[in-house]
């Protein structure tokens, strides 16, 4: 290749180039190589067009689009050399494929604009990270639908403030985090189908007074439409930031399932056991097992909610159209996309491999007076107390089997008629957790038959 330390993509304007201080902080090269497949399929959906519409030399177009191959196999060979002088990807495909087909190429740029350009191939490598996202959130809700059925009568202790309030199922509890993930999934297909306009044609900010035909390109580039507004087409980046706010709220549920991982995995709590593909041991207590990949995906979260306030802040005060300032755009995109995708992953393996100690978590679901609700829900249904009366006197019934040390089934008949005379001995059919779990059979309930419920439809759902 030839020398590229003499950078003349400004042409006449500049006579000398950039100093090395203006190189190092105006070249992207470093971050942007990322996107060189888009680029070029861009550039070769760019020249089919010119070609098509007698702008160039229908030769040169397919020239063109063959030289570019040549340059994206040398890229994907490692053979490519990529240099800071010409700044971005753009430039150093553009430089290269002058080298390799000679003059054509300087009519690729024709009725472009590097402004659409850069837009164009952003849009296009975000868009494959939704559709990564997409793939990578139904593995997971899959190996979740599967811990469900298979622990869908399974009952263990619900929580709120941490503290047990009620018994639930597994199955359950596992089907809570499918409905987050396919919340997950519906923001990612959403903003996947708004994102989807091409920018191509847009040129600098104003559009071009070359006859393109930009229906052709976006068609070519998978786009359902090119965009209606050349000024917002190069100024845009809600597409980046949709990703990055779809990403942020999956990233907090799989830090809250991470969290959830982390603590039932503990010896205090004994739920689950997570895999050894997950799980490290210490350097000098052998007994230890550590849920290192749920602690790693707790912990990368953070650069993900980061990458989304950056580029907030970049955008919020830029004036229409394109400002160099948008060439920050990227580097917190791939970071974000990078640990989302490694975050569902390793969240998808844990899901998979991880086996619920079914002992523990009915010992843990009898535990804490979780049948608390369902003696007062009986007093209501049952002796027709109103439901504030009811709570008073389970309440009471709960301090007596606190000072007795034993849970609320263990208590009397006799024991229970001396707070509330009322009592029959009909109360011992809604004590236990398993008649607790299997009333609840209200839509959406912890009822083992609602959790199949829902797991059908979810089953469904993914065909």
């Amino acid at each position: 290749m030839a020398d590229k330390t003499s950078n003349k993509m400004w042409g006449g304007r500049f006579a000398a180039g950039p100093d090395a201080i203006m190189e190092a902080i105006n070249a992207s090269i470093s971050f942007d190589k990322r996107m060189a497949a888009q680029d070029i399929a861009g550039s070769r959906a760019h020249a089919a067009m010119l070609g098509a519409q007698g702008v160039i030399e229908t030769s040169d177009a397919e020239t063109i689009r063959e030289g570019l191959l040549t340059v994206l196999s040398e890229i994907e060979g490692g053979t490519f050399e990529f240099s800071t002088a010409l700044e971005d990807i753009h430039m150093n495909v553009e430089a290269r494929l002058k080298e390799v087909i000679g003059e054509p190429a300087g009519r690729l740029h024709t009725g472009r604009s590097r402004n659409d350009q850069v837009a164009t191939d952003f849009k296009l490598w975000v868009r494959d990270q939704f559709d990564a996202a997409e793939g990578a959130l139904l593995a997971l809700i899959d190996a979740l639908l599967a811990q469900a059925e298979a622990g869908a009568d399974w009952v263990m202790p619900g929580f709120t403030h941490l503290q047990t309030a009620q018994p639930v199922t597994w199955g359950h509890h596992m089907m809570a985090y499918v409905e987050m993930f396919g919340r997950d999934l519906s923001r990612m297909r959403d903003a996947r189908a708004r994102m989807n306009e091409s920018p191509l044609g847009a040129a600098a900010l104003a559009g071009t007074s070359f006859p393109i035909d930009r229906d052709m390109t976006a068609q070519a580039l998978g786009f359902d439409r090119p965009s209606a507004n050349s000024l917002d087409a190069v100024s845009d980046r809600d597409f980046a930031l949709e990703f990055l706010g779809a990403a942020s709220i999956c990233a907090m549920h799989l830090s809250r399932f991470a969290e959830e991982l982390v603590i039932w995995s503990s010896a205090q709590f004994r739920f689950v056991t997570l895999s050894d593909r997950f799980s490290t041991g210490s350097s000098i207590m052998p007994q230890k097992k550590n849920p290192d990949a749920a602690e790693l995906i707790r912990a990368k979260i953070g650069r993900i909610f980061g990458a989304n306030v950056a580029l907030m802040m970049v955008m919020k005060g830029l004036p229409l159209a394109y400002s160099k300032d948008m060439q920050e755009d990227k580097e917190q995109v791939f970071d974000a996309a990078d640990n989302l995708m490694l975050a569902l992953a390793a969240m998808e393996g844990m899901v998979r491999d991880m086996n619920a100690n079914r002992s523990q978590l009915a010992a843990a679901a009898g535990s804490g007076f979780s049948t608390a609700t369902d003696l007062a829900d009986w007093l209501v249904r049952v002796l027709g107390l109103p439901f504030r009366d009811a709570h008073h006197i389970t309440g009471a019934l709960v301090a007596m089997a606190e000072a007795q040390g034993c849970d609320l089934p263990d208590l009397t008949l006799e024991q229970m008629q001396s707070v509330h005379a009322s009592i029959n001995d009909g109360v011992f059919t809604v004590l236990g957790v398993d008649n607790s779990v299997n009333s609840r059979t209200s839509y959406g309930g912890t009822a083992p038959a609602q959790v199949r419920i829902q797991i059908t439809r979810w089953k469904e759902h993914m065909k």
